[in-house]
């Protein structure tokens, strides 16, 4: 926590009046929040971004980056209010999971229409698995390289994984395990492979007593199985208010 105050700090110094809010959201909020694969995810609010904005957070976001964080958002208040439509994703986990850390709570209350969020949900299951497929076909031979590109990737499947749970219908739960034993229930998924990486990724088990190749097999089958859940009719939501 100290490393977020002392942005928050440094954020305050580099844009003065011109900060609205600094908002942490992701793993650090849910209580899913591994060291070693887990960051912290901050959404900054501002009234305007110009050069001049971009060029005071410089030094900022360079420092946040090397403490091995991704820089955070920038965005406007405005572009808070009118970019729900283009990242309902994004915006459905900000809203669900997220805690102020300095100004004003620029998503209580607000409301994100689901015209594009199944379409979302499927180009980013669809996506992430043709980049995982690419990544793979460079690396099968090279047991521990293929065994650290799985793991890196199951966190950004596991919360697609929640997103089309809630397309089906359901209120699923935040974290990574109990999301996929719930897509095992609603979805017919096999959540084996997702709980082996969770496992390695945690350091539950040795990387040698699991075999790359077959996992990969298995976890994009299971995949898959997801996106024909996303694809399927009747998983076209109207609207949610959040």
């Amino acid at each position: 926590m100290d490393d977020l105050n002392q942005l928050v700090e440094k954020l305050r110094t580099a844009f003065g009046v011109e900060l609205v809010s600094v908002i942490l959201h992701g793993s650090a909020v849910a209580g899913d929040h591994h060291k070693g694969y887990s960051d912290y995810n901050v959404l900054c609010v501002l009234r305007e971004i110009t050069p001049r904005q971009l060029g005071a957070s410089e030094p900022v976001l360079r420092w946040w980056r090397e403490k091995g964080n991704p820089s955070p958002l920038l965005l406007t208040s405005r572009e808070v209010k009118t970019s729900t439509d283009s990242f309902p994703i994004e915006f459905h986990d900000i809203c669900e999971r997220h805690r102020v850390l300095w100004g004003e709570d620029v998503v209580a209350g607000m409301e994100i229409g689901d015209a594009h969020y199944r379409a979302q949900v499927e180009h980013d299951l669809r996506a992430k698995l043709l980049r995982l497929r690419q990544k793979a076909s460079g690396i099968l031979s090279d047991t521990d390289v293929l065994r650290r590109l799985l793991v890196d990737s199951v966190s950004t499947f596991c919360v697609l994984v929640r997103h089309a749970l809630i397309l089906s219908g359901d209120s699923p739960p935040v974290l990574k395990r109990e999301v996929v034993e719930r897509a095992q229930v609603q979805l017919g998924l096999d959540a084996g492979p997702f709980l082996t990486l969770l496992d390695l990724r945690e350091g539950r088990v040795s990387a040698r007593t699991v075999e790359p190749v077959a996992l990969l097999a298995g976890y994009m089958k299971e995949i898959e199985k997801v996106i024909d859940a996303v694809d399927a009719p009747g998983n076209e939501k109207e609207s949610a208010s959040l």
